[in-house]
């Protein structure tokens, strides 16, 4: 590992989520697919969420459906 990226798990520049739930991860995908953000692909892939959940959360269904083959 190099000197940067010890440095920056260190800062904790990559620990944004300490401890989070299914149920707070569906909520801030939603919040960052109406918000325009790239991450909620990660987070969509990390805890292996479905178009069903993001959209009963209240996503609006283009954006689930823009996903394409990253959800089932």
């Amino acid at each position: 590992m190099g000197k940067s990226k010890k440095r920056s798990l260190h800062l904790g520049i990559n620990d944004r989520f300490s401890c989070l739930s299914r149920e707070e991860a569906v909520s801030t995908v939603v919040k960052m697919l109406k918000s325009g953000d790239k991450n909620a692909y990660r987070l969509i892939t990390l805890f292996g969420l479905t178009a069903e959940e993001i959209l009963e959360a209240g996503a609006c269904y283009e954006a689930v459906v823009g996903m394409g083959n990253l959800l089932k």
